[in-house]
């Protein structure tokens, strides 16, 4: 009896230490949150594609949180207005942070 209880608490130990490996902290992502941020991620790379005057610029998306935080080089500041509205329009973006530049 001692043995399995002893098992039972090792056992209990070991799934809090699980647990707690994939927790989130400030800077750094819970699995499930590292698995919503691929998909939003995914998901405005898809719409600037949709965007014929978007198509050919070299935006890079990359999110934290539901942050998306746009870089890269497009051709005029309209551009940059459209991809940041599309950005803004997928479900799940909490906030868009804007580091295009001009070309």
């Amino acid at each position: 009896m001692k043995i399995a209880h002893r098992i039972a608490t090792l056992l209990f130990a070991a799934s809090l230490v699980a647990v707690a490996g994939c927790a989130s902290t400030s800077t750094r992502e819970g699995t499930g949150e590292y698995i919503d941020d691929s998909v939003i991620t995914t998901k405005v790379k898809a719409q600037i594609l949709k965007e014929e005057t978007l198509k050919s610029a070299e935006i890079n998306v990359e999110t934290f949180k539901g942050v998306v935080q746009l870089s890269g080089f497009v051709s005029s500041s309209a551009n940059i207005d459209k991809a940041v509205a599309v950005t803004r329009s997928v479900k799940g973006v909490v906030s868009v942070t804007n580091n295009m530049r001009l070309k």
